[in-house]
């Protein structure tokens, strides 16, 4: 039944139709089209992340073959390295962790205060992250939002999520399939340095994208 549900809001999703991308010029699935299919995903929760059966299963049954043995290593590798090379310099971090791959995007170069909509200056970033995803299909894409412990723990929970959903939407309207994410907002829950400091505050405003290799289990 999770699986129909999933399908059909997809689909629905895709009915929605096409436009033409205000980034690029190309014709390309709209932002609603796109966001209502990511929506389907982000509602599976936190099952879904990092490779849930749901997911690969999908991508499997659409024909997108999975990765086995040494394989794995040496494609994270030539992703892990264009990334780099498509990223160096934007602010955005990359961190290998074992067969893994996280990017991390404070959200001082993506989203102004209290704002979920991407400063058209971080366009050009997203594009080269949806540009190495295209070349990179057999690729799982779990992006989690992160905000600091400042206001209350709701707001930050939906925050952090609205956050997440709209880095997925514009890569999914750069052409990236979107059975392949997973979406989930984490607001203040997991800091990576002391909110008690500006400095610290800061780090933790961000959004992440864990890249993990699409395996048969």
């Amino acid at each position: 039944m999770f699986k129909k549900a999933i399908a059909v809001a997809v689909v629905a999703g895709f009915a929605a139709g096409c436009s033409t991308d205000p980034y690029t010029g190309e014709r390309k699935i709209s932002n609603t089209a796109g966001g209502a299919a990511l929506g389907a995903l982000a509602g599976a929760g936190a099952g879904l992340l990092a490779g849930g059966d749901d997911r690969r299963n999908a991508l499997i049954g659409a024909g997108i073959g999975a990765l086995a043995g040494g394989a794995i290593g040496s494609y994270m590798d030539q992703q892990e390295a264009q990334l780099r090379g498509q990223l160096q310099g934007t602010g955005v971090s990359v961190t290998r962790q074992g067969n893994y791959i996280v990017l991390n995007m404070p959200s001082n170069i993506t989203f102004a205060t209290d704002s979920s909509s991407i400063q058209p200056a971080f366009y050009p970033t997203l594009n080269s992250v949806a540009l190495v995803l295209k070349r990179y299909n057999q690729t799982l894409v779990d992006v989690y939002g992160h905000t600091d412990s400042t206001g209350s723990y709701q707001y930050n929970m939906d925050l952090s999520r609205r956050r997440a959903q709209a880095v997925a939407d514009y890569l999914v309207a750069q052409g990236t399939n979107p059975q392949r994410y997973a979406v989930i907002g984490l607001g203040p829950s997991q800091p990576i340095a002391s909110n008690d400091t500006p400095e610290g505050r800061q780090q933790n405003r961000r959004v992440e994208i864990r890249l993990s290799p699409l395996t048969a289990g």
